[in-house]
């Protein structure tokens, strides 16, 4: 991690993309300030390396509303003031394996030449603890204006994928939107390793998801999303809270905080793979580690889609 962080990434995305043909640019930290992404910014305020969001674009044209895959890429996870404990924060630098999957996707769909517009977005940033690090019951304000009372700092991919979807809502206008992160510790208590739990508003998303999830054997399963679960993150102080004071419906607490950050008229799913993205033996493909996941499943996704 200590290479590896977001200005890495983002010249790796550039390197991969010289490759397989699609374009790489970024949202600086100068740039989330104009827009006023205040979460991308709270998260990566306590890093010497700067967060962005870096934008990658495969075959993107005016006419046609394209696909946005949004990975969260945390480059290392210390949860901030809230400090992860014991032996939890090893393999932290695997907190960016949703963006990463991300990053393989856009290779496969620019390498396979699919003709469907696709924007891949990674809000990248490193959560660390310096004299300028965000703090519990800091207040953010969001891109879209949605203030956010901060109950704990290590609940910090919510505050960069959110920013992310204000960004491809309000830029792009998407036909459909699909994130990807590694969010929550409650989907693995619920689901195990065998599969990543899957949030959605729309029911033709959720079945092109499946077909895809069937034909690259990487498992989902579809959770709730009700209005109760968007009731548990109202606040206290702001409008939302980054992590309700009550474990309940912990897994969905952070797919019911990402709701709030989506257009209503844009199909949208959120992937959460903090079971699936590393395997702590071989199995079948994939050797002991990291395996990718994700890649195939959203680059077979835009290929239905």
């Amino acid at each position: 991690p200590n290479i590896a962080n977001p200005e890495w990434l983002y010249k790796e995305a550039k390197r991969l993309g010289k490759i397989f043909g699609f374009s790489v640019s970024q949202v600086s930290q100068s740039d989330a300030k104009k827009l006023g992404y205040g979460g991308l910014l709270a998260v990566g305020s306590g890093s010497k390396t700067t967060p962005r969001i870096i934008e990658m674009k495969h075959n993107v044209s005016k006419g046609e509303k394209p696909i946005v895959l949004i990975g969260k890429s945390i480059t290392f996870d210390t949860g901030g003031y809230s400090l992860k404990v014991g032996g939890s924060m090893r393999e932290m630098k695997y907190d960016k394996n949703g963006g990463v999957g991300v990053l393989g996707a856009m290779c496969i769909i620019a390498g396979l030449g699919l003709k469907s517009s696709v924007i891949g977005l990674l809000p990248s940033a490193e959560n660390m603890i310096s004299k300028d690090a965000y703090r519990v019951d800091d207040i953010l304000t969001m891109g879209n204006g949605v203030t956010v009372e901060v109950t704990n700092t290590d609940a910090e991919g919510r505050l960069v994928l959110a920013d992310a979807l204000v960004h491809s809502c309000k830029k792009y206008k998407p036909r459909a939107i699909v994130d990807m992160a590694t969010l929550t510790g409650g989907i693995v208590v619920a689901l195990g390793s065998y599969s990543a739990g899957l949030f959605s508003n729309n029911n033709i998303l959720l079945k092109k998801l499946d077909e895809a999830s069937i034909l690259t054997g990487e498992k989902l399963w579809r959770m709730p999303l009700w209005e109760e679960h968007r009731d548990l993150m109202r606040a206290k102080h702001a409008d939302l809270w980054n992590s309700a004071p009550v474990r309940e419906a912990h897994p969905i607490q952070g797919a019911a905080f990402l709701s709030f950050f989506v257009d209503n008229d844009i199909p949208w799913a959120h992937i959460d793979i903090a079971g699936t993205d590393v395997l702590k033996k071989t199995d079948g493909i994939h050797i002991e580690g990291p395996n990718g996941y994700g890649a195939r499943l959203l680059a077979e996704l835009v290929k239905i889609m």
